[in-house]
């Protein structure tokens, strides 16, 4: 048996550390462990078995938590590629790669030292004189903290949040939060709004001083008691026993709901009765109502399926794209595909098809979707047409939920997997088709260590399982289609809608021209009120785009001329005028709503621009008896919102639904005859070479929202720059112009597809330190040669300072890959070298993002 494992651990470190095996259990390689690591305990992946001593003093393996491996060979060679790639550390990357954190309980353990007892001791002894002087707010709650454990067991094992939960004085004044970033992390994953998380953010620094304090101090000992828990997800149900004896109105209302719904009623159900919570609990007393636990259900989707691909014939163009993906599959070879189709092609069609054809041969197919509120729908899809062989996984779902999914996958239960950009890690058994649909799509890019793109890891993955992947998009991304004509990928044209549907009419409104000759700032041209009204007069449908949420994207004084900026970042705060609030959409800081200048006091505050919230407000008072909803991040807070919504568009239960890019992606909504696109140049106006690319993008995916069903769609687009080719190509649904023309220009410029590209970013809360730091980083560039590498800057990045951190970076370009991943790790090499914190750089491989 080997007396050593190599444990990749998620820490932002570019190694894996040595532990001793125990004796009772030996791990696996690509199983996971639980480890002590400094102060803490920490689960990670064993990467290698082997019976070199090392040279210093090692720790024991806490526990081995599987006996078959999580990360097969595979994914565990496709999780080195990514770390490599990507320079990120493998640990971070394997944690990435498993939704299992539900499966391990991050708890601590507390106890109170001789010197605190002594220090709770003095505190009584100085009488109520030190009690009337109302000792500091710090003070005060240490020894809170002290009362508490004194009182306790000898080790209080509590989960940080209860911890602080139990030290506050009763009235809930203590802000009750995680204290460690790991429990920072799991809230981000839940889906809290960024408001809520800076909050807690701002209360566990506080907390952490106190208890760190205490430490210092002695007064307190802790010890990390995590360990792994259940995952089972579980719901109470109250069983009805019997219905005999004397019953008040509450609880025979109780009974009767127990009765008509078959004797079993889930708890939750029951406490939206108008009956108080004591009554369920009497009737348990007497034994006339029993709760139980059972296992929870998991609804893959609760959005309406669309009509059966299958029920109409496939076209020409169709049945091509169909063979090459099944000749693919067959042969067992790594095939890639770009699937160019226009919007309503039916390459949602040919998706289903060709893995309804993986399935028949007893494999496993993955389909990537760039949107959370986009899976719900394509779930729908993939149930109906292959009913519980289908699982989901994305960031919505809970910790629990992602972890049940994931047993399912790897047990073998569901062979079709559908998801965001994570989904690409599915454990899959024989893998034959990866598909990412709207392949273009920029969330497919994790900005967040690893920063890995989703596209490129499905590529990667298929190789290494011999499997076909299939890129599709009406608009695929200049890298994508630039590989397909260099025959890198083959390329399959779908170039017509299905059933021989017409694209929309494309008409640009200039609002220049619409300034001159109404006067006035228009949010809503004439042409795109008139052709509203037309619609709402046919019962048809309208969508309508504007790229901005809240009501009013900029607050300005009219006497010093300066705006309301984030105390966070150097961004304008947005005025939401429902919730009565200033917010950045970076951080989630929020304001009051200014009465006057926050800077000279001036009452003269003027709210600037419009938002989705705005527009909405205008759509109603311009058509009252319009059903208008709105579709953008304020409204959708989980994708059962989604869901309501879309099924309610399906419905025809909504005449306009207005939005920003959230309804522009892959949504086929037969009623939709119009399409409206409001401030369409906005994107153009950013330092970014992508600016012209994700505009001519956006546009054509909401155009082609237009005449989805039998009616022909119409698409009013509102532009100040009407004469810019992006605009005028997406007008004309031309592709291969608007390809051709921006590719001249990057060739020109030596931007991708031409040249590989990172951006380096050095960043801190301090501005002399993200100074010095980029100067040394600068100096050592232009000191050393980089053959075949191009490096700008530094130069302060366009959003200088971001959630409170000012941001330096660097642009490096190379037609070479390797050349350009050799330079990076030798920057971050002598980064090390000058004691630049790791985490104080951020090397982004293949950046989207360059603001």
């Amino acid at each position: 048996m080997p007396q050593f494992c190599d444990v990749a651990l998620p820490v932002p470190l570019d190694m894996a550390f040595t532990y001793r095996v125990p004796v009772e259990a030996t791990p696996v390689v690509g199983g996971r462990v639980l480890v002590p690591f400094r102060q803490k305990r920490m689960t990670g992946i064993v990467v290698e078995l082997h019976d070199r001593k090392p040279s210093v003093a090692t720790k024991d393996v806490l526990s081995v938590l599987d006996a078959a491996p999580v990360l097969d060979d595979q994914l565990l060679r496709l999780g080195r590629w990514i770390s490599d790639y990507y320079l990120a550390p493998v640990g971070e990357v394997f944690r990435t790669m498993l939704p299992l954190s539900a499966e391990f309980k991050r708890s601590m353990g507390y106890r109170i030292t001789d010197a605190g007892l002594m220090a709770l001791h003095l505190a009584g002894m100085s009488g109520s004189s030190a009690r009337s002087r109302r000792p500091p707010e710090e003070q005060a709650a240490e020894f809170r903290v002290l009362d508490y454990l004194a009182a306790s067991q000898p080790m209080v094992d509590l989960a940080p949040q209860e911890m602080i939960e139990s030290v506050t004085n009763g009235k809930g004044t203590a802000s009750a939060v995680p204290l460690d970033a790991e429990s920072e992390v799991a809230l981000a994953a839940e889906g809290r709004t960024a408001a809520r998380e800076q909050s807690l953010r701002s209360a566990m620094r506080v907390s952490r001083k106190i208890l760190d304090g205490m430490a210092r101090k002695k007064w307190i000992t802790r010890e990390d008691l995590s360990a792994v828990q259940d995952a089972t997800r579980t719901v109470k149900i109250a069983v009805l026993n019997s219905a005999e004896g004397k019953l008040n109105d509450n609880q025979r209302k109780l009974i009767d709901t127990l009765a008509a719904s078959g004797g079993k009623v889930p708890v939750a159900a029951l406490q939206s009765l108008d009956v108080p919570c004591t009554t369920l609990n009497t009737l348990v007393r007497r034994g006339l109502v029993a709760i139980r636990e059972e296992r929870a259900d998991f609804a893959v989707s609760r959005a309406k399926p669309r009509p059966s691909p299958f029920d109409f014939d496939f076209n020409a163009a169709q049945q091509m794209a169909l063979a090459r993906v099944r000749e693919g599959v067959a042969s067992r070879q790594f095939t890639g595909m770009l699937l160019h189709g226009v919007t309503g092609s039916g390459k949602t069609a040919v998706y289903l098809a060709s893995m309804r054809a993986v399935l028949d041969a007893a494999r496993s197919a993955i389909l990537l979707v760039p949107e959370i509120g986009l899976t719900p729908a394509v779930a729908a899809d993939l149930h109906e047409v292959f009913g519980d062989e289908v699982a989901i996984l994305h960031s919505a779902l809970s910790h629990k939920e992602r972890a049940e999914q994931w047993h399912r996958i790897k047990r073998g239960e569901a062979r079709m997997v559908v998801g965001t950009r994570s989904a690409v890690f599915a454990p899959v058994a024989d893998l034959a088709l990866i598909i990412v649909d709207e392949e273009h799509d920029a969330s497919y890019k994790q900005e967040e260590t690893p920063r890995y793109h989703a596209r490129d890891v499905a590529v990667m993955r298929a190789k290494m399982a011999d499997a076909v992947v299939v890129l599709g998009s009406a608009t695929p991304s200049l890298e994508s289609y630039f590989n397909a004509t260099k025959n890198k990928y083959a390329l399959v044209e779908l170039p017509d809608r299905v059933e021989q549907r017409p694209l929309p009419e494309v008409e640009i409104v200039d609002m220049r021209q619409e300034f001159q000759e109404t006067g006035q700032e228009q949010v809503i041209s004439r042409k795109l009120a008139s052709e509203i009204k037309t619609r709402l007069e046919r019962k048809e449908q309208v969508m309508v785009l504007l790229n901005r949420r809240g009501y009013s994207p900029v607050v300005l004084c009219r006497t010093c001329g300066k705006k309301l900026e984030c105390a966070n970042c150097a961004i304008a705060l947005t005025h939401h005028k429902r919730e009565h609030k200033m917010v950045c959409h970076y951080c989630g800081f929020m304001a009051p709503v200014p009465k006057s200048c926050v800077h000279c006091g001036s009452e003269y505050v003027y709210f600037l621009g419009t938002g989705s919230e705005k527009l909405e407000e205008l759509l109603h008072g311009q058509f009252p008896q319009a059903r208008i909803a709105r579709l953008d991040r304020d409204t959708v807070r989980s994708y059962e919102d989604f869901e309501r919504t879309l099924n309610a568009l399906n419905e025809s239960e909504l005449d306009i639904v207005v939005g920003t890019q959230m309804i522009a992606k892959g949504h086929d909504i037969h009623g939709v005859t119009l399409v409206g696109v409001v401030g369409a140049d906005v994107a153009l106006g950013l330092p970014d070479f992508r600016a012209a690319e994700r505009t001519f993008q956006l546009l054509t995916q909401v155009a082609g929202r237009a005449g989805r069903g039998q009616a022909p769609g119409k698409v009013i687009l509102q532009t100040y720059f009407q004469d810019h080719y992006a605009v005028q190509y997406a007008a004309r649904h031309d592709f291969a112009g608007f390809y051709e023309k921006e590719l001249r220009f990057r060739s020109w410029m030596h931007y991708p597809p031409y040249s590989a590209l990172a951006n380096v970013l050095v960043r801190s809360d301090k501005l002399d330190e993200a100074l010095e730091f980029s100067g040394m980083l600068g100096k050592w560039f232009e000191s050393t040669r980089h053959e075949g590498v191009r490096v700008l800057g530094p130069a302060a990045a366009p959003i200088l300072k971001l959630k409170r951190d000012y941001r330096y970076h660097f642009v490096l370009k190379s037609p070479s890959r390797e050349k350009l991943n050799t330079t990076l790790r030798t920057m971050l090499a002598h980064a090390t070298q000058q004691k630049i914190p790791r985490t104080q750089i951020i090397a982004d491989v293949d950046a989207l993002w360059l603001m």
